[in-house]
């Protein structure tokens, strides 16, 4: 593997703060308790498929399902009484929000996320119902952050950064020290990067217990930051990811040096493989995850031959995902994998035109879900139409054998690809 070290030597960010193993087990005994010690467990099914032997971490067992509360804890724990009775500010759309208003309640400490005014009202809403107070401002996270400053100056309250924070990092890497005492044998850690918090503070701790162990981190190729910041590389950052939680557009300072020192290297991966993840893990494991939580296993199908023998830890860091968003990944699942098929069919508008199109498909027993006719806007002849067809099979060779019949009776058929 590539060491990333050797390439950021000369990194900025060189002098930021150094965790240690020591503060990430001091933050293990301060958290004790308060969050929960979630499995990890062998996966005898996702083993076979990827080549590799996969123990994975479901951190979306935590209360607000993701690692998230873990290093808010940590940091919350540390502040002093007057910094407690003043209360915390943080800027947040995701799971660091829930995280830090959760615990900071629980704690008595008042706490004030700042979101964009263009965040789904369903994550106000949790946020909200464990007991932060949500301040919408600004059109973009980045104006929600200097907004977030300004309140910071103002009421003299404490900001608790999502990533870029020692103490939060620390609470982030009890996650390496619980995976490595249940399953020592682990050889290589994969674990996805937003700002790069979590695996700040899981190589830390597995560095210093297991020197030898593998690191990798994984990005979503729409949002490369840290990959391009410590490969030198320009690289553009945006686009509409399912792993919005690792949507990160500028890395933290404090945690760039640290992987760049620690990380063996970074991968990227596309949205067809970050899909089909988390689909696999409902179906195999039964337990759902969101973009963010299935890009480590995303990682191992797209980099098969790089992980291939190799005894490797995964985090399922999060499992908040839109009940609507979930069905959608897993009908294009569905799609890709051939159980699904919408057909684009050439027909001549006439009584029974249908009808025979439709014994067909009897014939090979495969299931009609939906019908549509365009004879408006098509650039066939006026007595000529087009049917999409939506179709259900047992999987791609029925849909093949179909779509092949359909052709030797004479019908003109496209299948509708998914990306």
């Amino acid at each position: 593997m590539e060491n990333l070290a050797l390439q950021t030597a000369q990194q900025p960010g060189a002098d930021a703060p150094v965790l240690s193993l020591a503060d990430v087990r001091a933050a293990a005994e301060r958290i004790s308790g308060q969050v929960v010690r979630t499995p990890t467990l062998h996966s005898k099914t996702l083993s076979a498929i990827t080549g590799a032997e996969i123990w994975l971490k479901f951190e979306n067992l935590q209360f607000t399902a993701a690692y998230k509360e873990r290093g808010a804890l940590n940091a919350l724990l540390q502040l002093s009484a007057e910094q407690r009775a003043k209360g915390v500010i943080a800027a947040s759309a995701g799971n660091h929000a829930q995280g830090l208003s959760y615990h900071g309640t629980r704690l008595g400490v008042p706490v004030t996320i700042v979101m964009p005014r263009t965040t789904p009202m369903v994550k106000v809403m949790q946020t909200e119902a464990v007991g932060g107070n949500v301040v919408l401002e600004g059109e973009t996270f980045d104006e929600a952050y200097a907004h977030a400053r300004t309140l910071e100056a103002e009421l003299g309250l404490t900001f608790v950064h999502p990533f870029d924070d020692p103490r939060v990092a620390a609470g982030q890497g009890t996650v390496a020290l619980e995976m490595l005492e249940d399953a020592p044998e682990i050889e290589t850690l994969v674990v996805p990067i937003g700002g790069g918090g979590l695996l700040s503070g899981m190589a830390t701790a597995a560095r210093g217990i297991k020197p030898s162990i593998g690191l990798v981190g994984v990005q979503a190729s729409l949002f490369p930051s840290m990959y391009a910041k410590l490969k030198h590389l320009d690289l553009p950052c945006g686009g509409d990811t399912l792993a919005e939680g690792i949507a990160v557009k500028e890395p933290g300072v404090f945690t760039a040096a640290t992987i760049g020192r620690l990380v063996d290297d970074i991968v990227l991966v596309g949205e067809p493989a970050l899909e089909s993840a988390v689909a696999m893990l409902l179906q195999i494991e039964k337990t759902v995850v969101e973009g963010a939580g299935a890009a480590g296993l995303a990682a191992l199908m797209t980099h098969k031959k790089r992980f291939a023998g190799r005894k490797v830890g995964l985090v399922l860091c999060g499992g908040n995902i839109d009940t609507r968003l979930l069905a959608n990944v897993l009908l294009r699942d569905l799609a890709r994998s051939g159980r699904l098929a919408r057909l684009r069919l050439t027909l001549q508008d006439r009584p029974g035109a249908l009808f025979k199109v439709v014994e067909e498909f009897n014939r090979h027993q495969v299931n009609i879900l939906e019908v549509w006719h365009n004879r408006i806007f098509t650039s066939l002849p006026a007595k000529g139409l087009t049917a999409e067809i939506e179709c259900e099979a047992r999987d791609r060779e029925q849909i093949d054998g179909l779509v092949g019949a359909l052709r030797d009776s004479g019908y003109d058929v496209i299948q509708v690809e998914l990306a």
